[in-house]
């Protein structure tokens, strides 16, 4: 009974890539079709291999540490050195993305309060009728010193 195999066109659609993402990551060393004739001929290695690419780049990870990840496979330790550096990789990458989230969160607080700085601004301004620069009305007013700069 001969192993299952894929073409091209079936890796592309089952898992929502271009033939040319595939291709891009065959001439990186990263996935190795044979061939018959000019058809590129895939295996179910070949087919868990992109799989593992794509989760690896959906993670954020380059592709040198994917590829590093997924080459130990063959070392014939029954995956053991494989996993430690998957579980090395991964956990650096949670510490990357929860700092990352801690950096957007900052962000969002400071765009919050400056657009809540701004429409006051904007509101008194309009009541008032006074030509307070929004300079003066964050000094007044308590808002963020990188916006009294940017205004003035």
């Amino acid at each position: 009974m001969s192993e299952k195999t894929y073409t091209i066109t079936d890796l592309a659609h089952e898992f929502k890539v271009t033939a040319r993402a595939i291709r891009f990551y065959e001439d990186k060393g990263l996935l190795h079709p044979s061939r018959q004739g000019m058809m590129r001929v895939y295996t179910k290695r070949d087919r868990a291999r992109l799989q593992l690419i794509l989760r690896g780049k959906r993670l954020g990870f380059s592709l040198a540490e994917i590829r590093e990840m997924i080459d130990l496979y063959d070392l014939g330790d029954g995956q053991l050195e494989q996993l430690r550096l998957t579980l090395k990789r991964s956990r650096d990458r949670l510490g990357a993305l929860e700092q990352q989230r801690r950096d957007i969160e900052a962000a969002v607080l400071e765009l919050k309060h400056d657009i809540r700085t701004m429409e006051e601004f904007l509101k008194a301004r309009e009541r008032d009728r006074q030509p307070v620069t929004l300079k003066e009305f964050v000094q007044t007013h308590g808002g963020s010193h990188e916006l009294a700069s940017v205004a003035e």
